[in-house]
């Protein structure tokens, strides 16, 4: 019925936590797992390969890219709906039987999105978008839309006029989360290989829309995107990226003259980005180097949010993981009754905690969504560890 998709780069304890997810929520579903590897450096396949028998995976000996990474697999699915998945996320376990009854539901329905968060409880906006016309593209790059986020107009690349919590018919599906009948994908094709990052979503969405059908977003289902471990974000070198992709886009689907302007509005929009995005990277790099000397003087506090079963396993890998570094690690002293949840909120009230475990086997990867959820932004990072693996998921815990 289902074939999950799965692209990596790079992310092996990411995509070990993904898979573990994945697994407990195709549990009455018949589903295959398909895994295609971008030559990855980090020892993905000796890491993985034997630990997930039952994953399809295929190791290529080039970075081919996103689109054509994800064709590849596409090539070999059986399933009646298609899901494409980053390998920097967590399912709960209702996601994947809350969405195809959504697909069944919704004839016209080409394809769906999901609600998504990331490691710090907050709602991630690109799970919902409009396409990128030139002005909602120029407000995008320039900035403006982070500052009226609920503007129909100036918000519209993040449709920031649309609430968050309600079924929408939207333009754009985000490649991390984009499950789409394969009756639909019979008649559009697949990702674009002109995209090699970045775009190729926008892409599939609007051919899809172009056939007839709808694109949905699902806040029914909420999902937790760790969001960009293997791909560069925030500086000139994605800003250069975006456009490339946008002007593929646009040159493909808006018309010369159309696309012109776009064109112009982009260019404008980076060189007026140019000098804002330098100035944060230097600013980071500065902000990094004091921080690293910061914890090379202060030991870091882990917040662990299991049983006791849980917390020497948890401490043996966040040391093997960080080589050895000696952590403070505190114990979140939890009932018996598997029922019940911390009150993370009250917890950290008073606390100087950023970084926190959360062990599923304790609580669910549901739950444990859930939980990250409540943590809104108060900046705190959530790593996890699925029951039997060998590493956590998150960015304070991930060795490069």
């Amino acid at each position: 019925m289902l074939s999950v998709i799965i692209v990596n780069y790079n992310v092996k304890f990411f995509l070990e936590q993904c898979l573990y997810a994945v697994y407990k929520a195709g549990r009455g579903i018949a589903m295959e797992v398909i895994v295609v590897d971008n030559h990855s450096a980090d020892g993905s396949r000796d890491y993985l390969e034997k630990a997930f028998a039952e994953v399809q995976f295929y190791w290529l000996s080039e970075n081919l890219g996103f689109a054509k990474a994800c064709n590849l697999g596409l090539m070999h699915a059986r399933g009646s709906y298609i899901l494409f998945l980053n390998p920097d996320t967590i399912v709960g376990e209702d996601c994947f039987e809350r969405c195809i009854d959504f697909l069944r539901a919704h004839p016209q329905a080409g394809a769906l999105g999901v609600r998504m968060i990331d490691e710090s409880g907050r709602f991630l906006k690109e799970s919902k978008r409009a396409f990128p016309s030139p002005a909602a593209s120029f407000f995008k790059l320039t900035g403006l839309a982070r500052l009226f986020p609920r503007s129909p107009r100036l918000a519209k690349y993040y449709l920031g006029n649309l609430s968050d919590d309600q079924t929408h018919e939207v333009d754009v599906l985000a490649g991390a989360f984009m499950m789409i009948k394969k009756a639909v994908l019979n008649i559009t094709g697949g990702f674009d290989e002109a995209f090699f990052m970045y775009g190729e979503d926008i892409d599939l969405s609007y051919r899809i829309q172009k056939q007839g059908y709808k694109n949905y977003y699902y806040p029914g289902v909420t999902i937790l995107h760790f969001k960009g471990k293997s791909t560069p974000r925030k500086n000139m070198h994605y800003v250069q990226m975006f456009y490339r992709a946008m002007r593929i886009f646009a040159d493909k689907h808006y018309g010369k003259r159309k696309s012109g302007l776009y064109n112009t509005c982009i260019q404008t929009a980076i060189g007026l980005s140019a000098a804002t995005a330098n100035l944060l990277y230097w600013a980071r790099n500065n902000a990094n180097a004091v921080k690293k000397q910061f914890n090379k003087e202060t030991s870091i506090q882990v917040l662990v949010i299991g049983g006791e079963e849980n917390y020497k396993d948890v401490r043996a890998l966040i040391q093997n993981i960080n080589n050895g570094e000696a952590l403070q690690i505190d114990l979140l002293p939890v009932k018996q009754n598997a029922a019940a949840h911390p009150d993370i909120a009250g917890i950290l009230k008073n606390a100087n905690i950023k970084n926190i475990i959360m062990c599923e086997g304790r609580y669910s990867f549901g739950e444990i969504i859930r939980l990250t959820e409540e943590l809104g932004n108060a900046g705190i990072r959530v790593g996890i560890n699925a029951a039997g693996s060998r590493g956590i998921a998150g960015e304070l815990f991930m060795r490069r």
